[in-house]
């Protein structure tokens, strides 16, 4: 009687220490994880708050580190700390959020809480919403001019432009360094509802938030920030729940308009460049708060390098002056202009990995590593970027790179290159014995190394 007590007891006791490691494996059971020459690859599969958890869980310490990150960064910068990005939450995102996307995102604290960090869906709200907070909401509270630092340079081409006559697209994602060290995820999300999605993200985005995405009926998106736009609406839909549904839910090039449109809170104001591989045309959609214009065509290259287009737009939301050759964003403009004419007929995968690593400067007419090229690096820069409000030799400039084309897209692949595109790597050590004025940044920020472009693709 004692053994057959015993063993009862045995199998109790097995059975409460076994019960929350299977339930955590069942959730797990289709995600995975694989690092790859700088990149975190993930693939989540599953309803809302699986997915989450199954984000949270992969990517814990990174999150985690992201969030320590910004906590550092952002008041430096913002001169506002991390609690009134969580209260900014509170009062005019969070309720604004669909049910699947809050579920998404309590799985990820369920998640993140798993692996003993403790956060809650403020702190993840905030963090997906960095760039229309920090960016867009604060200079409106302190009445001053946005200070968006101008990210990206892209393209979208099709027809004549490129070699086969299908879409092909590619895009560089320019940011603060000690940012975007971290935008170095490649999310590859099954959804219970909607498209499968593969893009690049920051750790805990449910969204790309630079923006460069494939869905699997064959839409393709990527953008360039408008720079020197003023408005944001409190009241408005947060931009990236607005992103995260384009990709989503999108089956056409007029879907994606709509769903930025609807709801529009001025937050990352872009221009969208837009893609679809069924029917072969492309799209760039210029997104302000007030304004909004679409051009389309299935026989064009259209590009961004943070310009804005329409007259109406430059004139009633943004102070940039489309004259001053000496911009980076114009001065980009201009590079990338004579590229996709001298590239017509030719753009392909390979030079779309040159057009995003391209170091010629137009103004000058000579290769040169600071804020006018392509690969743009202005921590080498001793004019810095005025347009931004950044100072010489700022650690920021292109930290990463993608392409892709409508055959690619097809399976689901993309090309993705961590670090410069051009193959340059940043040495923090070095960069801060020169600019120890930029010191403050060694706590989060040490090397931020170029690795070879590598092809990811989505599981079927």
């Amino acid at each position: 009687m004692r053994i057959t007590l015993a063993a009862c007891l045995l199998v109790i006791i097995l059975a409460a220490c076994t019960t929350p490691t299977a339930k955590k494996d069942t959730r797990l059971a289709k995600a995975s994880r694989n690092d790859k020459n700088g990149w975190m690859y993930i693939h989540l599969e599953g309803s809302p708050s699986d997915i989450g958890y199954q984000h949270g869980s992969l990517l814990a310490n990174e999150i985690d580190t992201t969030i320590q990150m910004l906590a550092y960064f952002l008041p430096h910068e913002t001169k506002k700390d991390w609690s009134f990005y969580r209260q900014a939450a509170r009062n005019f995102l969070w309720d604004k959020l669909d049910p699947e996307y809050k579920n998404e995102i309590n799985g990820i604290v369920e998640g993140l809480q798993s692996k003993g960090k403790h956060y809650d869906s403020l702190d993840v709200t905030a963090l997906n919403a960095m760039e229309e907070l920090a960016y867009y909401y604060v200079p409106q509270v302190l009445d001053q001019a946005n200070k968006a630092p101008g990210n990206c340079s892209a393209f979208i081409a099709t027809g004549s432009y490129t070699k086969d006559g299908k879409i092909v697209m590619g895009h560089n994602n320019w940011t603060s360094y000690i940012v975007g060290q971290h935008w170095n995820v490649i999310a590859d999300i099954v959804p219970e509802k909607g498209n499968h999605i593969l893009m690049d993200c920051m750790p805990g985005f449910i969204h790309s938030g630079d923006d460069f995405l494939i869905t699997g009926n064959g839409i393709l998106i990527t953008e360039t920030t408008i720079t020197q736009f003023r408005g944001f609406d409190t009241t408005g839909t947060p931009e990236f729940m607005r992103a995260r549904k384009a990709a989503q839910y999108s089956n056409s090039i007029d879907d994606v308009v709509k769903y930025f449109v609807d709801g529009n809170n001025g937050g990352y104001a872009n221009d969208w460049l837009i893609g679809d591989t069924k029917t072969n045309e492309v799209a760039k959609l210029e997104l302000g708060l007030k304004d909004h214009r679409l051009w389309r065509s299935k026989d064009t290259a259209m590009i961004g390098s943070n310009f804005a287009s329409d007259d109406k737009l430059i004139k009633e939301e943004t102070t940039f002056n489309i004259n001053d050759k000496t911009t980076s964003p114009n001065a980009r403009k201009l590079r990338m202009e004579k590229l996709i004419v001298d590239m017509k007929g030719k753009l392909d995968v390979e030079t779309g990995k040159q057009i995003e690593a391209d170091h010629y400067d137009a103004l000058n007419s000579k290769n040169n590593n600071n804020r006018c090229v392509i690969c743009g690096h202005i921590d080498e820069d001793s004019k810095g970027c005025a347009e931004w409000d950044l100072p010489a030799y700022y650690p920021m400039g292109a930290v990463q790179g993608k392409v892709t084309t409508a055959a690619l897209a097809k399976d689901m692949k993309l090309w993705a290159h961590m670090g410069h595109p051009c193959g340059e790597d940043f040495i923090g050590a070095t960069f801060f014995k020169q600019h120890p004025e930029f010191a403050w940044q060694s706590k989060f920020l040490n090397n931020m190394k170029s690795y070879p472009w590598t092809m990811f693709e989505a599981k079927k």
